[in-house]
């Protein structure tokens, strides 16, 4: 049988609910491997089809998306309300989600891990296969990071794009620059303090609260034009920015916040989103 790969199709940038470690981002790699027969032009799929078919549907289904496991025990939603939904944490607390279907993916799985969404995307890219076309194996993977990263959530209101989306999220190495040269302990610093974090923006808050269980909980609100959008999370598991959360707005407060704590120093914050893109802010 003849196959066909391609390598590094595209990267995905989501976010997903695990029972312990919260709202999760992450950025995974896509590979793509065809099987099938030749078709009259030699070919199991033309390359230049693969973009336009293969990466539009793994982009358009999980990309900027909230991936959420149905099989997980602690999940609930009232149904006079289906387009939100309660995530119950192993810590007692709990997260709510609402938003567009648009914005989310249900994963017919009781955790999210690779395999389970590769597994996803396959049935639904044979759906639009040729026919010569006999199997699919989509690899996800994570970027092979040297050095601190962290995974951070966040949602960009005035993204006219998927950005708007107030649960997608990545996986994302930094670098930290002092005086020209590497500070390794302040990425550190950095990746423990951002570890599975959702960074708010003041503007969004709807309100602070402590609920019956005796946790401190922010609730982020807003409407965009995708629709309404909304999320609550424990206090703990929140860093708050007092502009937007673009990865511009991001590397800018990380070296404000590096330049107030050593102000003789020249600091350089290249801080990235997800795979190979990000920003650059020096003080």
């Amino acid at each position: 049988m003849n196959q066909l790969f391609v390598d590094n199709l595209t990267v995905i940038d989501f976010a997903y609910l695990d029972p312990t470690r919260g709202l999760v981002g992450e950025s995974w790699i896509a590979d793509v491997v065809l099987e099938g027969e030749l078709d009259d032009q030699g070919m199991v799929f033309d390359f230049s089809n693969v973009k336009r078919t293969i990466k539009r549907i793994i982009d358009e289904r999980v990309d900027h998306r909230l991936v959420i496991p149905r099989g997980y025990e602690g999940l609930s939603w009232n149904q006079d309300t289906p387009d939100t939904f309660t995530w119950g944490l192993t810590d007692g607390s709990h997260i709510v989600h609402r938003s567009p279907d648009e914005a989310v993916v249900w994963l017919s799985a009781e955790r999210v891990v690779p395999s389970a969404v590769a597994a996803l995307l396959e049935r639904e890219l044979m759906a639009v296969l040729p026919a010569n076309v006999t199997s699919v194996e989509i690899n996800l993977r994570e970027d092979v990071i040297e050095g601190a990263y962290y995974h951070y959530v966040h949602g960009l209101k005035k993204h006219l794009g998927n950005c708007q989306r107030i649960a997608h999220g990545h996986r994302s190495p930094i670098r930290i620059d002092r005086n020209g040269h590497r500070d390794y302990d302040l990425e550190s610093a950095w990746s423990k303090l951002w570890q599975d974090i959702y960074v708010g923006s003041e503007e969004d808050v709807a309100r602070r609260h402590v609920e019956e269980d005796g946790v401190p909980y922010i609730t982020f609100e807003y409407e965009a034009n995708q629709g309404e959008f909304a999320l609550t999370l424990p206090e703990k598991r929140v860093y708050m920015m007092g502009t937007d959360t673009t990865v511009e707005l991001i590397a800018a407060h990380i070296a404000n916040q590096l330049k107030a704590e050593f102000p003789s120093d020249t600091i350089l914050v290249k801080a990235y989103e997800g795979v190979g893109k990000g920003a650059i802010a020096s003080r």
